[in-house]
This record gives C-alpha cells, structure tokens and sequence, in this order.
C-alpha cells in the first residue's frame, strides 16, 4: 500500500454573534478548520483535524509514495517538518485512520482498549458572570455531564471565583468543578506577562477552598519548580498542565520531577497520537492521570478520545461545550453528525473501523475557503 496524495480543505464558519473565548484577545469571529486526507493506492482515505497545517505542501514529497502503515517512520519525519514549518499531527491523526480502516479496528483499540467510553466534562470557553455561570452549568447538568471547567481571567480574579463559589453552592459536593487561569502559553499577538507565582498562589489557594477538582495551567511552561510548589501548598487540588506543550523531552522532565497531576497533551496540537500514547503510558505508571485537551472540532476530539480510551486516561475526557455561543453543531459543522454525548454524560469511542470520522461533503463544499 502507498499513499498517493494529501489533500488540506480548509473551511471558515462565520459565528454570529461572536464567540468570547477567554483566551482570545478579540472576539472569535468565525471559526477555521483544516480537514487532512491521506489517500492511498487501495482506496482508502484517512481523515484528520487540528492544527492550522499552514506550509504543509513544502513537505508533502516526504510522505507520498511511502507506505502509509510506517507509522514510526512517519512520526519521526513529522517531527523533522515541524522543526523547520508549522505543527503537522493532523496528518498522523489520518494516518492512524488509515491504520485502523485497513485492520478493521478502531484506533483505541490499537491503542491498548483500556475503555469504550470516558465521562466528559462540559468545557467552557467565555467568560461570564456568576449568575450567568450557574445558569450554564445547571443545562450542562441537566445535559447528562457530572463536571465542568471554568475559565478565569487573570485580570478578573475575584468575578472568576466568584462564578465557581456560585456554581458550587448551586450544584453542590457531587459536582466536579474544573478550574483553567490560561497562563501556560498565549494565542498570536498576547504580549502580557503571565500572573506571576505569588499572585497564583493566593489564587490556587482560593480555589482549594472551593474544592476545586483541579486547577490547570495556573503559570508559563517554564517554571516547572512553580508547578511543584503549587501541587506542595495544596495537597488536595490537582495541578493540571500540558496541553500545548510541544517539547517531548520537556514534557518527560515534568514528569521525572512529578511536576504536574493532570497530564494534557492535545495529540493534535501539541506532541502527536504515538507520542502521546507513551507520555500518557509513563504518567499513568507513576499514577498520574491523563486527559488530553481536546478545543478543536470533532475529528480532532476524536483523535484525543481515541489515545485517552486507549491507554486508560481520565477520569474525565475535555467535550467543548459552553451554550448558546459553543455547542457540537459549531464544533462539528463539517461532520454529518456532531458528536455528542450519551445521557450518562459519557463520550462513547466510535465502533467502527479507524477515528469513525464521517464527513459532511455539502458543509465541507459549503464552508470551504475560496
């Protein structure tokens, strides 16, 4: 088997009214997406989804022609084309749904099949008051979800706790509240300094206090003795981070130190699917956990639920989803069918052969940039 082509659709779904992400800068005025397909000599097509994969055609020459199933190889010339371009692990997120289609499994399977379905948290991505928060955190409990991540502003501090004081006294002790302050790493064009430790302190302290299930990317990538500073001041919250990280030798020192709780690498946005399943495997060993970020569309959660139910992550997998603004149709506009939850609040891994991607051609037409 060889791969013959690879072909980038990107697409642009116009939002109205905008979408506030806390993250943003500005207000997200619509919403891209790149679609990746690996074609192959024998008819099959893998699908993936993530990052931007802007410049990918410079490197296009060094995967056609090979054999699709050299996953290995593939990853290692992967790493070399991001070291010189951009980041291209959609393209591995397709090759692994080659794998899967041409073995006749999914990929969590080839992963290791530790579990069929992972409980979902409702990730959140504006920022809204206490009022407004409790009112979306109780339709996310009505929608089957027993957690939830709030986002806070390092510039809004006291709101921001405030919204997870009211959503705890809402919703009570049997409610996991999941906390992200956004200071690892900034969107293009964020110049401001990081809340810096003393302030994140008295911040993460504060939300112990809530009994918060974790506080995640509470400071810059850098300061690995702060993670471990803060994980030492408060026994009972867990410190979450990684999701952007890039470096895989980075990554394995936070875990050499034990730096972190909750390891997040987004597999395609951040280090890959293969290198994931290894960072993942070591972090579980050392009984840590790992539940992967997953804010892109629905192929590229798919991918992450695929590695997370694989090697046994958890105990929650990240589902965006934060309505009116962000909701599956959004996410998943170039899918025949968002994915979705079951009633129990679980994200259920496709059955069928590879990610079980299944695209809407008429919205991909439809939503293609010209």
């Amino acid at each position: 088997m060889k791969i013959t082509d690879i072909t980038l659709d990107r697409l642009r779904l116009e939002l109205d009214p905008p979408f506030r992400a806390a993250w943003d800068p500005e207000p997200r005025r619509h919403f891209d997406a790149t679609i990746v397909r690996v074609q192959t000599d024998e008819g099959v097509t893998g699908i993936g989804s993530g990052d931007r994969m802007d410049g990918f055609e410079t490197y296009k020459p060094l995967f056609v022609g090979e054999d699709p199933l050299d996953i290995t190889r593939h990853v290692r010339a992967i790493e070399t084309a991001n070291f010189h371009g951009a980041h291209y692990w959609p393209l591995e997120a397709a090759l692994w749904d080659v794998i899967g289609k041409v073995h006749g499994r999914p990929v969590a399977e080839l992963f290791g099949n530790a579990a069929k379905k992972l409980p979902a948290y409702a990730s959140s991505g504006e920022l809204k008051s206490p009022e407004e928060r409790v009112a979306t955190a109780l339709e996310v409990r009505d929608a089957g979800f027993r957690a939830m991540k709030i986002r806070i502003d390092r510039n809004r501090i006291d709101e921001g706790v405030a919204a997870v004081r009211a959503v705890r006294e809402e919703l009570g002790e049997g409610f996991e509240i999941m906390v992200d302050l956004n200071q690892s790493w900034r969107m293009a064009g964020d110049t401001a300094h990081a809340s810096d430790l003393a302030g994140t302190r008295k911040t993460v302290a504060r939300l112990a206090e809530l009994d918060v299930f974790w506080v995640e990317e509470p400071l810059p990538y850098a300061d690995l003795d702060g993670f471990k500073r803060l994980g030492a001041e408060n026994p009972g919250v867990r410190i979450a981070a990684g999701e952007m990280h890039r470096s895989t030798a980075e990554l394995l020192r936070f875990l050499e130190e034990d730096a972190l709780d909750v390891y997040q690498m987004d597999v395609v946005l951040a280090v890959g699917m293969h290198r994931a399943r290894t960072l993942a495997e070591l972090a579980l060993l050392k009984h840590r956990q790992f539940t992967p970020h997953s804010w892109t569309n629905g192929i590229g959660l798919l991918a992450n639920l695929h590695v997370s139910a694989g090697v046994g992550g958890g105990p929650f997998f990240e589902f965006p989803y934060d309505p009116p603004g962000w909701t599956p149709e959004h996410r998943d506009f170039m899918l025949a069918e968002p994915v979705r939850v079951n009633g129990d609040g679980d994200l259920e891994v496709p059955d069928g052969p590879g990610l079980g991607v299944e695209l809407d051609e008429d919205a991909v037409d439809r939503w293609r940039i010209k």
